[in-house]
């Protein structure tokens, strides 16, 4: 069965001029071209009919007894469901004051009388395509916003299934290692532990999803206490070590021991993944990781250097988007970043700091964020 023919309702045009003369010329030539043309003769009428049938575009004369077009114009931006609508004034004055009043008052352009109607055409034809672009571009973005949408929605939910199972082989695993202790070998045992280890590195991957939309949502609340920032640098080089596989890190104390006010546990999860990202992308012979803390203005700086390929500068802010993708210089091969960066962002900015990145590419890396210091007790 053949399928019939949509045709598309052609666009609409209001024509708002008290010259009769002007309003029948008008009508008729744009019609004679495709378009819907409604002639009215006063802005009160032009409000009435507007708000009635909403056109696709106005021309809109400026001198009219009662309310002239600056007037009806300002009405029209004024009412939400009608300001997107464009109006092309039309008007014997010519001089900057009276085009700039027209745009002041919400105009997208200015013709001026006597007309050609040539570019009276070009001009109609010109809005109605800016304004079909536009409501385009709108629905393409809200097409992307529902995948966007869907896809958390997905990842959530693959989530949460995940956490059991994990959970299950964590807990085998330990109680392998506990009761076999002394009848593995060396080797197996130090399987388990790397085992254990990719286990944990799989429960914070979790946790950063699960906490990373909280976050976008404003869900999760903070628990702040005093943070030893020194302490939870040590806590984390400790259980990251059994990834490191040749790689060093080293952590250099600072002179005074500085603390924030912060939800520790998530703030300690910051550093874990910002030095796990560190030993991700350090080579394995020769790599170095440098750990530091300093504060200096109120606020307490975090640095964790590496010796890697560096990041180029136009993906410095990108690396710190959901999913984002950045290119390495070995091969020019793209690597994910995945959620942990930006659940890093999203909990560094939820304590009114600010996070970022340092380098050059070739060079390593210096990963860093910045929070206010705990205020002293008088």
């Amino acid at each position: 069965m053949t399928e019939p023919i949509r045709h598309k309702k052609p666009p609409s045009v209001l024509i708002v001029d008290d010259t009769a003369a002007d309003l029948q010329m008008l009508s008729e030539m744009l019609k004679e071209r495709g378009y819907l043309a409604r002639a009215v003769i006063s802005g009160r009428l032009a409000l009435q009919a507007v708000r009635n049938d909403p056109p696709d575009l106005i021309l809109l004369d400026v001198s009219m007894p009662g309310m002239d077009g600056y007037e009806t114009c300002a009405e029209l931006k004024a009412d939400a469901r009608l300001k997107d609508i464009p109006v092309i004034f039309l008007s014997a004055h010519a001089e900057t004051a009276d085009k700039l009043k027209a745009f002041s008052a919400g105009g997208v352009d200015y013709i001026t009388k006597p007309f050609q109607f040539k570019e009276v055409e070009v001009r109609v034809e010109t809005h109605l395509e800016l304004r079909r672009q536009k409501f385009q571009l709108q629905e393409n973005y809200d097409r992307l916003r529902g995948l966007e949408e869907l896809r958390d929605s997905l990842v959530h939910m693959i989530i949460h299934d995940l956490r059991s199972p994990l959970a299950g082989i964590y807990g085998f695993l330990e109680l392998i290692r506990e009761k076999a202790t002394h009848t593995l070998s060396p080797d197996l045992l130090h399987y388990i532990g790397d085992a254990l280890g990719s286990a944990k590195q799989m429960a914070r991957i979790i946790d950063d999803v699960l906490d990373t939309s909280k976050m976008e949502e404003g869900k999760l609340k903070l628990k702040l206490t005093d943070c030893d920032l020194s302490g939870m640098l040590e806590k984390a080089v400790a259980g990251l070590r059994p990834l490191l596989a040749g790689r060093e890190i080293r952590v250099t104390p600072p002179e005074t021991t500085p603390k924030v006010m912060a939800d520790c546990e998530m703030l300690s999860r910051v550093i874990q993944n910002l030095v796990a990202n560190a030993i991700k992308f350090t080579p394995r012979k020769g790599g170095v990781i440098r750990l530091d803390v300093d504060s200096s203005g109120g606020m307490v700086r975090v640095n964790v250097h590496d010796n890697g390929p560096g990041i180029a500068a136009e993906y410095r802010h990108k690396i710190f988007e959901k999913f984002a993708q950045v290119e390495l210089p070995a091969g020019r091969q793209k690597n994910s970043t995945g959620l942990g960066l930006t659940f890093c962002k999203l909990a560094v900015e939820a304590h009114g700091g600010r996070i970022g990145v340092d380098g050059e590419e070739g060079q390593g890396s210096t990963f860093w964020f910045e929070l206010p210091a705990a205020a002293r007790a008088l």
